[in-house]
C-alpha cells in the first residue's frame, strides 16, 4: 500500500446523522472529486479533485485508528470515482467496519460492510449496485420524488432500508409530506441530517 495516496477534502471524527447507523461514531473520509453535480449540494467545494492535496493511504488508515471510531464512512464528493479496494482493504485490516456513501454512478471498487445507495437525477446509478445496496436513500426535493423512489426501491434486495430524507433547504416544507407518504407507505423509513440539527460537521 506504500505510495497509494487519495485526493482528500476532509476528515473527522463525528456522529453518523443519516441512515440506519444514525447516532453512532464514525470516523469520515471525504474524498475529493464529483461529476454528479447535484444543485442542491452542500460541499460543493468537493468536486474539483484537482483542488485536494492527496494524501497518503497509511496516514488515512492511521488516523481512522487513531479516532477510536468503530466505523470509517468513505463518502464524498462521489468516492467511487476513485479505486477504494486499496483503502478499503488497508482500513479493514487495521479492525475498521467501513460504510460506502455513492450514487451509484461509478462501478463498484472495494470491499464493503454497508452501502448506502443515494442516486441522483443529475447522473443515473448504474444498475449492478442496486443489489449490493444496503439502504437506499432517497432526497426528497418534489413530490414526484416519491415516485423516482419507488422506481428504485423496485431494483433492491428485499432487506434493504428504504429511507426517506428532506432536503436541508426545504426540509420545513418537504418533512410533513414525507410523513405522510411514509404513513400510507410503512415500508419507509424517515432520515433526518441530525448532525447539522445539533452542530457537528
Amino acid at each position: 500500500m506504500t505510495g497509494i495516496t487519495y485526493p482528500v477534502m476532509e476528515r473527522f471524527l463525528t456522529v453518523q446523522g443519516e441512515g440506519a447507523h444514525a447516532g453512532r461514531t464514525a470516523w469520515f473520509i471525504r474524498l475529493g472529486g464529483c461529476d454528479v453535480g447535484c444543485a442542491w449540494c452542500d460541499v460543493k467545494e468537493s468536486w474539483d479533485v484537482a483542488a485536494h492535496p492527496r494524501v497518503a493511504i497509511t496516514d488515512l488508515v492511521q488516523e481512522a485508528a487513531d479516532s477510536g471510531a468503530p466505523i470509517c464512512v468513505i463518502t464524498g464528493g462521489e468516492p467511487l470515482m476513485h479505486d477504494c479496494a486499496p483503502l478499503t482493504s488497508a482500513l479493514r485490516e487495521a479492525g475498521l467496519r467501513v460504510h460506502l456513501e455513492t450514487s451509484g454512478a461509478h462501478s463498484l471498487t472495494g470491499t464493503w460492510d454497508w452501502i448506502t445507495l443515494s442516486p441522483k437525477k443529475f447522473k443515473k446509478a448504474l444498475p449492478d449496485i442496486f443489489p449490493l445496496a444496503d439502504e437506499l436513500k432517497i432526497v426528497v426535493v418534489n413530490l414526484h420524488d416519491f415516485q423516482w423512489a419507488e422506481e428504485h426501491a423496485a431494483e433492491l434486495r428485499l432487506d434493504a432500508v428504504r429511507l426517506l430524507q428532506p432536503e436541508w433547504d426545504r426540509r420545513e416544507k418537504v418533512l410533513p409530506r414525507i410523513l405522510h407518504y411514509m404513513r400510507e407507505h410503512p415500508e419507509w423509513r424517515l432520515s433526518l441530517q441530525t448532525h447539522k440539527y445539533i452542530g457537528l460537521p
